[in-house]
Formats: C-alpha cells, sequence, structure tokens
C-alpha cells in the first residue's frame, strides 16, 4: 500500500485560519484614481505625488527615455537623469554623493549588507522598519536588537563586542508612532566606540531639516563622518525609488559590492523625473515641510480629544493606539464610513503588539478637511469607548 505525499501548501488552510481567528488576515483593497475619502493613510507627506509639475517631470522623463531603464545599473540601467537625481539628493541633505535604487527597501538592503557581513556586528533598534530587519538578518554579521530608543544599550553593545567593525542601525523617524531617534547621541556613541551609524531617512526626507534635508541635518549631523543615510523617494518626494546618501568611498563600496544596485534593474526614468522635479518644488516653496507638521500636530489634538491614546508627532506621523486588531479594524471601517481613511497597524507591523491607527498629515490638507478628520475622530472615539465599556461589563 503506497502512501500518498502531502500536499505541498497544505498548511496555507491551517495558517489562513489561524490568521483569520486572531484578526490578521490581510487583503488587497485597490483604490479607484479618484477616492472619495479624505487620504490619512498615504505617505504623501508633501502632497507632491498627483503635483501638475512632479507628473509633468514624471512624463518628460518617460517621453525622453522610454517606459524602463532597460537594465541594472552597471550594464544600461544607469542614465543622466539618474546622475542629475543623485546630484540633486546629495545637494538635499547636504551630503557629498548619492546612490539611487529601485525602492528604499533595496536601499536598506544595499547599505546594511554591504557595510556589515560575517564577522561584524550590527546593532538595530527593536522598532526598525522591516527592511532594516531582513538586511540585518541577511548580511551574515553578529545582530544584537537593542530596546526602543535606548542610547544606552547601544553604548553597552559597542562596548562589549569582539568584532572589530560595528554598524548602528536606526529608522530617524520610526514609521508607527513617528517618534524621532536620538541621533546626536547616537552619533556620539558610535563615534567612540569607532563604529558607523547609518540612519533611514523614510520618514524624515522633506518633513524635518533645513529645507527638508532630513533628521540628521536637523541634527546637525551633516558633516560628521562614519554616518550613513538611506531614503526613499516614495513618500515625501510622492515617486518611486530609494537612495543610500555617504561619502565617496561609501558610494564606491555599494558600487562595487551592494547586490540589489548590482543585480537590479535600474529605477523607472519617470520615476527618477518625478523625484527630482519633486525636489525642484520643496526648493521653491521651502513652507511645505513646516505645513505638514502643523497639520500632523492638529491631527495629535483631534485624536487626544476623541480619547485616543496618541504618539505626539516628531514629524508627519500620529500613531494611535486601540489595542487589539479587532479594534483596529472597527475603527479603521467606521472611519471610511465618515469619509476618512487611515492606516491599519497590526502585528507584526507594530513589534509591541499593540494594533493601531496611523494617521499621517499632508502639507495640502485644508482646514475643511482637517475639520472632517477632527469630527471622524470624535466618532470614532466614542465608538471606541462604548466597545471597550462594554467588553467590559461582560467580564
Amino acid at each position: 500500500m503506497t502512501t500518498q505525499p502531502p500536499e505541498p501548501f497544505g498548511w496555507l488552510d491551517a495558517h489562513a485560519s489561524a490568521r483569520t481567528e486572531a484578526g490578521l488576515r490581510r487583503r488587497v483593497q485597490p483604490r479607484e484614481a479618484h477616492d472619495p475619502l479624505l487620504d490619512l493613510a498615504s505617505n504623501d507627506y508633501l502632497g507632491l505625488c498627483r503635483d501638475a509639475r512632479v507628473v509633468a517631470g514624471a512624463a518628460e522623463a518617460l517621453r525622453t527615455w522610454g517606459a524602463g531603464s532597460t537594465g541594472s545599473r552597471l550594464v544600461t540601467g544607469s542614465t543622466t537623469l539618474h546622475a542629475e537625481l543623485e546630484q540633486a539628493l546629495a545637494t538635499l541633505t547636504g551630503q557629498p554623493s548619492a546612490l539611487v535604487f529601485s525602492s528604499g527597501y533595496l536601499a536598506n538592503l544595499g547599505a546594511v549588507c554591504a557595510l556589515s557581513g560575517p564577522g561584524s556586528l550590527v546593532v538595530s533598534d527593536a522598532h526598525n522598519h522591516a527592511s532594516i530587519v531582513d538586511a540585518a538578518r541577511l548580511s551574515r554579521a553578529r545582530v544584537v536588537v537593542v530596546p526602543h530608543l535606548d542610547v544606552t544599550a547601544v553604548e553597552a553593545t559597542l562596548a562589549g563586542r569582539a568584532e572589530e567593525r560595528a554598524l548602528v542601525v536606526t529608522d530617524a523617524v520610526f514609521s508607527v508612532d513617528g517618534e524621532l531617534a536620538p541621533l546626536v547621541e547616537l552619533a556620539d556613541v558610535c563615534a567612540a566606540a569607532g563604529a558607523g551609524l547609518l540612519v533611514d531617512e523614510a520618514h524624515a526626507l522633506g518633513v524635518l531639516g533645513p529645507g527638508g534635508a532630513g533628521a540628521a541635518a536637523a541634527a546637525g549631523l551633516t558633516a560628521r563622518s562614519g554616518v550613513v543615510l538611506t531614503a526613499t523617494l516614495s513618500k515625501s518626494l510622492g515617486a518611486q525609488g530609494g537612495a543610500v546618501l555617504g561619502s565617496p568611498d561609501v558610494i564606491a563600496h555599494l558600487v562595487d559590492s551592494a547586490r540589489p544596485f548590482i543585480f537590479d534593474t535600474g529605477l523607472a526614468p519617470s520615476s527618477a523625473g518625478a523625484a527630482l522635479a519633486s525636489i525642484g518644488v520643496l526648493a521653491a516653496e521651502p513652507d511645505r515641510p513646516a505645513r505638514v507638521r502643523a497639520a500632523a500636530s492638529h491631527l495629535h489634538a483631534c485624536a487626544l480629544a476623541a480619547g485616543f491614546s496618541a504618539t505626539a508627532p516628531d514629524a508627519a506621523v500620529v500613531g494611535v493606539r486601540v489595542g487589539s486588531p479587532e479594534a483596529a479594524l472597527a475603527a479603521t471601517v467606521l472611519l471610511a464610513t465618515l469619509g476618512v481613511r487611515v492606516g491599519c497597524f497590526r502585528p507584526p507591523s507594530v513589534p509591541d503588539g499593540v494594533s493601531r491607527l496611523r494617521l499621517t498629515a499632508r502639507a495640502d490638507l485644508t482646514d475643511d478637511e482637517l475639520a472632517l478628520a477632527g469630527a471622524a475622530l470624535a466618532a470614532a472615539g466614542a465608538a471606541h469607548a462604548a466597545d471597550q465599556a462594554a467588553r467590559t461589563s461582560r467580564r
């Protein structure tokens, strides 16, 4: 009697059922080109994704260079447009050199893996983005995850290391609660220990620093040696792609050894053109970073007034804690029926296991839109409080 081999992916049904039971099932929900909901969920912090000048920059690059870059950056995928974008990004952030990747995720993978590796140490904040987590795992370095925002733990880890080389990696602004990392303190600790510091500016570029130069520039770290930045072009710049910024020797090393740069097709010209145009708009309208920060502060005040627990934003992100995945989903659905789209962050997207609504401010939010957001949050807060009271009474 022969035994039938198991179905190779038969385990998927059980995993899907477990996720459903825990309220963690995810679904792709395509939006229309003209979404009727007020957008407080996207990362379009400066409101540039649909800006006519940015769209025109993408269209001109499309007409000039075609739909794709046609190859990896070291073959045919580097154009003069990519070089122009790299120079503009370096100028914006105050860094000497830049290297463009096809996504911010790949920029982190490339930078962390190329600047660490076997026989070295990577020290990573517990709330770092998944791209940093994955990069650390792929680096084959020894990885130590330290408690969130704990500079003392970073210092102790560096002091106790046996490895000659070490790299400390942190988000500049953390994507869940919008907190700013203690960059000056981290840079001082790294300098004293002879370690490199890599700062992911994804949620800070265009929002913090002089002219939107980012958190490292705001902290006065522009000229500090041993500091490397990564960034994405898909948030404040409203486009697509990523970049690593730093000294010429760091960039040259990435060109030689960063696998996501060497083996990935170069960034599409339209995205490069859009990002370049966004940098131009930011230079022409330097008040946009202050406007988005003001909008974030207003949303934070609305969340508190609605009875939610919310972290004060250091940039554009407002994290609103609601507890369970089910409560977060219910609040998200209610807000959508009231005309407001917000982010819903559940495990594993939240490293502490507390589900959240994530509100993201934009520089182009109007007074009427902010008023709508406040009214919707008030209604969601009342519904959440009633639900919590009902659950307590049933215990």
